[in-house]
């Protein structure tokens, strides 16, 4: 089933434009003339995957209509930001994505899966409780590469990540065997360890886990908070090498 996109621009060229991008993108697409226009459309369902709207449109436009589209949508819907020119911080917070005109489909493509990714890693945050803490701190990072070459660097996360993964084992091991010293040993290294690599979101969940010992482990909830925060440090660490 094709994915829907919702394109709204006051220009009707830009919008005949942006339909034949959508679908070379593989997207079916909906367009609109205004802010107004879209809403209602939404408003009457169903919600489709992506908005993408103008930033520059008389009427309903910016933070206002990110925030009357994710009301429309139930807040299901990925808002991807287009301009010719720059566009103000703060407006650009309202929407889970930006993109410069003009862009071609693979830019648009990349900008979706993108602002999805960026979702879902909020979302693992905000059910696992570990949305405060920074997966990567940025200084230690830049200390590390700047000292050393990017596939040293890269060494140097996956093996913080490797010996995480062993004690975690041996935690594991500890909750079976009703071991709370164990366990909070094996938590206290992890936390150490990646806290020396500037791993914050990890070294906060050893952290928790290293205070709360077994009884907080029998559900398992630690092991996925900590799994978690794991797969977003991985996504990070990958990002940042790929765009060196």
């Amino acid at each position: 089933m094709e994915r829907l996109l919702v394109a709204i621009d006051d220009d009707d060229l830009s919008r005949e434009v942006l339909t034949l991008i959508a679908e070379a993108a593989g997207f079916s697409c909906e367009s609109f003339e205004s802010g107004e226009a879209a809403v209602e459309r939404l408003t009457r369902g169903p919600a489709p995957f992506a908005v993408l709207a103008d930033m520059q449109m008389p009427g309903l436009a910016g933070e206002e209509l990110a925030r009357a589209l994710r009301e429309a949508t139930a807040g299901k819907t990925l808002l991807l930001a287009m301009s010719g020119s720059a566009a103000a911080q703060e407006t650009l917070a309202a929407f889970d994505g930006f993109l410069f005109k003009p862009f071609s489909a693979d830019e648009l493509l990349q900008a979706c899966d993108g602002a999805a990714r960026d979702r879902l890693q909020t979302q693992e945050a905000t059910e696992f409780g570990t949305g405060d803490v920074p997966v990567l701190n940025e200084a230690v990072y830049a200390k590390f590469a700047g000292a050393m070459p990017p596939a040293q660097l890269a060494g140097l996360y996956r093996m913080c990540l490797d010996d995480a993964t062993k004690r975690l084992e041996t935690m594991r091991q500890a909750v079976e065997a009703g071991d709370d010293v164990a366990y909070r040993q094996a938590a206290h290294a992890i936390k150490g360890g990646c806290g020396m690599a500037g791993a914050m979101e990890l070294a906060a969940a050893a952290e928790a886990m290293e205070r709360n010992g077994i009884v907080d482990a029998q559900d398992a909830t630690p092991f996925k908070r900590f799994a978690a925060a794991a797969a977003r440090l991985e996504r990070r660490v990958r990002s940042k090498a790929d765009g060196m």
